[in-house]
């Protein structure tokens, strides 16, 4: 996917992206490239492919999800994905990436600076542990190829506000996912809402977009310990 082409099938699908956020975009993929040289945030480096599989596909889930004026935690975004695609596009979006690896997090605050995004924070930091000081604290909670849903939504649900959303990003495996995590998910507050399966612009990857909505609070005793969670899905 070349840059008119992204801007050509956004436009198709509402999603209007003006000059300077094309610019913003085009930076992005250089800070990536360069910086994925001295650390590994990513094996996909050509540029369509990044504009396809990193930067369009995180912006699927604003077809079916309005992210304007919101609060966002995005959990384990590695290189910004989905949560700074979708910031470039909603300016007004607040977004705080919470992540485990401190280099990670070296590389978010320079590409903040670079694209000059405000509001925009990383944190270095376990989801289970940050959810201790931040529950409920946020309108939206992401996760993109972090984990299987049954292990995301303990750690993604108790850091949603209720009546607020956990979206959760994912592939082929989607339906399988979804019903060994429903039972976990209803468990800890939350209930899904709607699921959006689809491929990739001119591309054969699957992928399905799960829109779980907060509908009572989280169980206090919940996060548990990852190692607990990784055992033991609820």
């Amino acid at each position: 996917m070349n840059e008119l082409e992204f801007q050509n099938i956004l436009k198709g699908k509402g999603i209007e992206v003006s000059e300077r956020q094309l610019k913003q975009f085009q930076k992005y993929y250089e800070i990536l490239v360069e910086w994925n040289e001295k650390m590994n945030l990513t094996a996909i480096t050509d540029k369509e492919d990044v504009y396809l599989k990193h930067f369009y596909d995180s912006i699927t889930i604003a077809f079916d999800f309005d992210f304007n004026d919101q609060t966002l935690i995005d959990v384990g975004a590695g290189a910004g994905f989905p949560s700074v695609p979708l910031k470039i596009l909603y300016p007004n979006l607040k977004i705080t990436i919470v992540d485990s690896l401190n280099k990670r997090i070296t590389f978010l605050n320079h590409l903040f600076k670079e694209l000059e995004l405000d509001n925009c924070k990383a944190v270095a930091a376990r989801a289970e542990e940050y959810a201790k000081d931040h529950r409920e604290s946020v309108d939206i909670v992401m996760a993109r190829a972090v984990a299987r849903l049954n292990i995301l939504d303990e750690l993604c649900l108790p850091l949603v506000k209720k009546e607020g959303y956990f979206l959760s990003l994912k592939g082929r495996q989607a339906s399988e996912e979804v019903k060994e995590a429903t039972k976990g998910i209803q468990l800890l507050g939350g209930e899904i809402e709607s699921t959006h399966d689809f491929t990739l612009a001119n591309h054969d990857d699957f992928r399905s977009n799960i829109i779980i909505k907060k509908v009572k609070e989280t169980p206090k005793k919940y996060p548990r310990m990852f190692s607990k969670i990784k055992k033991s899905p609820l």
